[in-house]
């Protein structure tokens, strides 16, 4: 089989034979091969641009997502400690003016005792072993000053009463029964132990009464226990200052918390028998510079 081609202008013909056909042919399939596997792993290689891609923006997406909830979490953190700034800030104020009025009454000159001032302080040059805080051990430091500033604005409240009131300076010294209504059940000094007979060495007076009789402090003070206690049952304890502490043992129910401020005669507990206790009573005890001395002479005392 032969070809043959003529052109348009010059007139010249160009004839192939059949073996040439086979070339053109062979050339002509080679080419659309090669045209296809151009296309193909084109093809495939925008296919996994595209996969590459959404993997990208997924894990984008990811981090986004986690720095916003960061963000939140940090924001939730700084609005929290804020508050807790803010509230040790107005303690803070009203320790100052508790302060400065005792102070004044106390006849203290300013630059002595000037709440305006920072506190003079200092230390070492320890810069080599400074770090910073933690997140959790800032928390756990404002959590003690927090408890710190209750119990001196507690303490600075009991001795502005104390300095405002000159009658009050007689409550700190107990006097009276530490009860509404009661006798006298059990002295101070060695007696007979109701539980084994022996003779044994009793550390306060027991008043006796009606189970849940109230039980009154015997003088002004801070409460510094109150709690189950081996032997007492409900103990209530009370820091009058001066020395003085006095205790009341076997209530049936507590009345007052730790720390709270208490006047001469207010109702602390109801009298029960709890603890080593043959009945309703309250065992009270008067502490003296950390001594135990006998109750007796304060229970006839005038309020």
């Amino acid at each position: 089989m032969q070809i043959i081609l003529l052109t348009k202008y010059q007139k010249k013909t160009f004839s192939f034979s059949s073996g040439h056909q086979k070339a053109l042919m062979a050339m002509i399939c080679g080419f659309v091969l090669v045209l296809t596997a151009y296309f193909y792993i084109a093809s495939a290689s925008e296919s996994q641009s595209a996969n590459h891609s959404t993997v990208a923006e997924k894990e984008l997406l990811a981090q986004r997502i986690e720095i916003e909830r960061m963000r939140e979490k940090t924001r939730n953190t700084l609005d929290n400690l804020a508050l807790r700034v803010g509230q040790m800030q107005a303690q803070l104020t009203r320790l100052n003016a508790v302060g400065e009025h005792l102070a004044q009454k106390a006849k203290l000159s300013s630059p002595e005792f000037n709440f305006d001032e920072q506190p003079a302080i200092g230390g070492t040059d320890a810069q080599a072993l400074a770090s910073s805080f933690t997140q959790d051990q800032l928390l756990h430091d404002i959590d003690a000053l927090d408890e710190q500033l209750n119990l001196r604005e507690k303490q600075l409240e009991l001795l502005g009463v104390f300095s405002a009131n000159k009658k009050l300076s007689k409550e700190v010294r107990p006097a009276g029964l530490p009860v509404e209504k009661g006798w006298l059940s059990s002295f101070y000094g060695y007696r007979a132990d109701p539980f084994t007979g022996k003779k044994t060495f009793h550390h306060g007076v027991d008043i006796a009464g009606k189970s849940g009789t109230k039980v009154l402090a015997a003088a002004s003070g801070i409460v510094t226990w109150t709690g189950k206690k081996s032997g007492y049952g409900y103990l209530i304890e009370i820091d009058h200052g001066s020395g003085y502490i006095t205790r009341y043992g076997h209530n049936k129910e507590i009345t007052v918390k730790v720390g709270a401020v208490v006047k001469q005669s207010d109702v602390i507990a109801k009298m029960g028998s709890t603890g080593r206790s043959t009945g309703p009573h309250v065992h009270f005890e008067v502490l003296r510079h950390g001594k135990k001395v006998n109750p007796r002479k304060y229970l006839y005392s005038a309020r």
